[in-house]
């Protein structure tokens, strides 16, 4: 079985495992994860601990692993002491990062030795901006933010990393016909309060970030049969 999930900044880790474990998510199993794990929350820095060990579950580039790792001089081993003498094109880096909700993930960091930064860098260097899978007999492209500027002539190699990781679709956005388009990045309840903690599905995309950065419970689903799981309370 095929799950994917996005979006979840943070999210008490332990309660992430329930939601696993309440599914039937087993070593037989994968899992996607559709972009930031990290920010507003306390937890990110577990997860991409957790991910970069597993051979069943991926993380697809987000807009805030990218801002991360735009910030590489926190990686390094004497990072307190590069901080000190930061070049413009850093501190511009450093602050956008820190304006998008990164403080919990810098002290999440800092808590970690030399070594095991200089891990997480190499891993979040190496996540793919897309996946293209096969599921319950249908098609579907995996990515942070949908495409920016789609046309059905293009290929996936002709869309930049901006354009996979933040872009804003309308509800009017199509996507493919051969394939359906699952991303995150947009709180479903940014189309209205009617979509609040719930995914949307349209006849070529879906959206599954059920705004979890925003105090709503995470919502996993199983691509095989589109069934959701979720938990009542955060």
């Amino acid at each position: 079985m095929i799950y994917v999930i996005s979006d979840l900044h943070g999210f008490p880790f332990g309660k992430f495992r329930e939601l696993l474990q309440s599914a039937g998510f087993s070593d037989a199993d994968q899992l996607y994860v559709l972009g930031d794990v990290v920010d507003r929350g306390a937890d990110g820095v577990e997860y991409l601990l957790w991910l970069k060990e597993q051979s069943n579950a991926e993380l697809i580039l987000g807009n805030h692993e990218a801002m991360m790792r735009k910030c590489d001089f926190l990686f390094a081993p004497n990072a307190l002491e590069l901080m000190k003498k930061l070049d413009n094109e850093q501190r511009v880096s450093l602050s956008i990062w820190m304006s998008n909700g990164a403080e919990e993930t810098v002290r999440g960091l800092f808590s970690r030795g030399a070594e095991e930064r200089g891990e997480l860098l190499g891993y979040l260097s190496g996540l793919a901006l897309y996946r293209e899978i096969s599921a319950g007999e249908r098609r579907f492209l995996l990515v942070h933010s949908g495409l920016r500027d789609f046309a059905p002539q293009k290929t996936l190699d002709d869309y930049s990393e901006t354009d996979m990781i933040w872009n804003r679709p309308v509800l009017t956005d199509r996507y493919f016909d051969d394939r359906l388009t699952v991303f995150g990045h947009t709180p479903t309840f940014f189309y209205g309060e009617e979509h609040k903690g719930k995914i949307i599905t349209t006849d070529t995309w879906l959206d599954i970030d059920v705004g979890v950065g925003y105090g709503n419970p995470p919502v996993l689903l199983r691509l095989d049969d589109m069934k959701q799981f979720g938990l009542s309370v955060r």
